[in-house]
């Protein structure tokens, strides 16, 4: 009687490298920075909740974004913490705010760098949400010119893409609109197409000092019961101009990655996110888990469900892990 033998492709490490199916790269890879307005340059503040994370001042930055790529990193993702925040998050669009330096900066320093920036007024405003609010409300079409003027200010400074976080309706259309209007027609868009109002956001908060002063983002971002309205959502941006879809988080929604993966052919991004990232080195601090093993085996679940590229605090360790 014969039967299927699996375990010959098993057999040794040479077979098993042979005949994988999927394959983490480290140009797969972008590493999220914050990006701290300080008068001290090199500052470095570590996030509690993100072990082997800091805010960094724009010097340390600078140097971090160096080594990272000597190691191999390729990408990288930019988050702002301004001095001052008001109602209208003005550090945003600023053309001297903590971001926009800090793209000028990269890219006189690794010019070759790939240098992703996040368009929100979440981390500026004074209260904490993605847009105006009025009544107690975040007001949906009035933020959208303050979201393209974010991301029309990025591109000015050199960013060679920049990604859309906050999810008011029609955002897509109107930075690309603007871009284009400004002769940056050339500079895609990364939505963030498919966004959860997530328990896993937590550690960010600390880390982007982000967090709402009142009420929750639900009445923006995604049910995390739902999948269906995902579709809905990433079918609006592509419709309206996104060059690249994403979702958020990574890991409790691989099912709406590969959803997006089988009706899209665009290229898409994944984000695993500062709880997947804290959860993960907790137990690995503790020695419950091997961290590496378990970093590795979530990146390449995320790979192998449809991602084109992955956002993970892990990049710049995986990139030579990988390499």
């Amino acid at each position: 009687m014969s039967f299927f033998r699996g375990r010959r492709l098993r057999r040794t490490e040479s077979l098993r490298n042979l005949v994988r199916e999927t394959e983490l790269r480290p140009q797969d890879l972008i590493h999220p920075f914050f990006v701290l307005e300080d008068d001290d340059l090199q500052t470095r503040k570590p996030i509690a909740s993100m072990p082997g994370q800091s805010q960094l001042g724009l010097g340390a930055l600078v140097d971090d974004v160096h080594r990272a790529w000597d190691q191999g990193l390729r990408a990288l993702m930019l988050f702002g913490i301004p001095k001052h925040k008001d109602e209208r998050g003005s550090q945003a669009y600023a053309r001297e705010g903590i971001v926009q330096q800090a793209v000028t900066r990269i890219k006189e320093t690794v010019p070759e760098m790939l240098v992703i920036t996040d368009v929100c007024l979440c981390e500026y405003t004074s209260h904490g949400h993605c847009g105006l609010i009025a009544e107690g409300m975040v007001q949906n079409d009035p933020t959208l010119e303050l979201l393209a003027q974010t991301a029309l200010s990025h591109v000015q400074a050199g960013a060679d893409m920049v990604a859309p976080s906050d999810m008011m309706d029609g955002r897509v259309q109107a930075i690309r609109q603007t871009l284009d209007a400004e002769g940056f027609c050339d500079r895609p868009i990364m939505s963030y197409a498919v966004k959860y109002a997530s328990a896993f956001y937590g550690p960010f908060r600390e880390a982007a000092q982000s967090a709402p002063s009142f009420g929750d983002r639900k009445t923006y971002q995604m049910d995390p019961a739902n999948a269906l309205e995902g579709l809905r959502e990433a079918e609006a941006d592509v419709q309206e101009g996104a060059d690249m879809l994403m979702v958020k988080p990574a890991l409790p929604y691989l099912d709406v990655l590969r959803r997006l993966r089988e009706r899209y052919d665009l290229p898409l991004a994944a984000y695993h996110v500062s709880g997947e990232y804290a959860l993960i080195k907790a137990a690995g601090e503790k020695g419950w888990i091997d961290e590496r093993q378990v970093a590795l085996e979530s990146l390449t679940s995320i790979k192998r469900a449809g991602a084109t590229c992955i956002l993970t605090y892990f990049a710049r360790e995986a990139v030579e892990w990988v390499g």
